[in-house]
């Protein structure tokens, strides 16, 4: 299957101005490299643009589409996965600016059987890198047995 010809919706779960990324660069068993434009209907937009901090959230979102990626490779659905937190981040920039395009690159550090991942992320364009981190993620079994609520 030839994954680049598929929409970023195809690939994770996010929908709608949720889905902040706009296409599959590159992925193989390690990494994915996606590109993303600020818009202008991005849901943190601000005068100056979106919050540099933003950022992590648009490396989870890359983190999402290897798994996309990952699990479509083996002929199971696509599921959300969880942000569990973040390490060194730092961000060259206060605001991502408004027509801004960027590549955002996650390398898979580690992966486990248990579900939990570690990678090491970037954003840059032509110029320069923007912003580095190292995400931990948790891909459940069942994330519905997560997401549910009882009353």
């Amino acid at each position: 299957m030839n994954f680049l010809e598929l929409s970023i919706e195809a690939l994770v779960p996010h929908r709608g101005p949720m889905c902040w990324l706009d296409r599959l660069i590159s992925a193989d068993s390690e990494q994915v490299t996606v590109e993303a434009q600020v818009r202008p209907e991005h849901p943190l937009v601000q005068p100056e643009g979106v919050p540099g901090w933003a950022g992590i959230e648009y490396m989870a979102q890359a983190i999402a589409v290897w798994a996309g990626v990952r699990a479509m490779g083996r002929g199971e659905p696509i599921k959300p996965g969880f942000l569990l937190g973040s390490r060194r981040y730092r961000c060259e920039c206060e605001h991502f600016w408004l027509g801004q395009r960027f590549s955002v690159q996650a390398r898979c550090e580690l992966f486990g059987d248990n579900g939990l991942g570690m990678f090491s992320c970037r954003i840059y364009d032509q110029q320069r890198e923007w912003a580095v981190a190292n995400l931990s993620v948790y891909e459940p079994p069942d994330p519905k047995a997560y997401l549910e609520t009882t009353d």
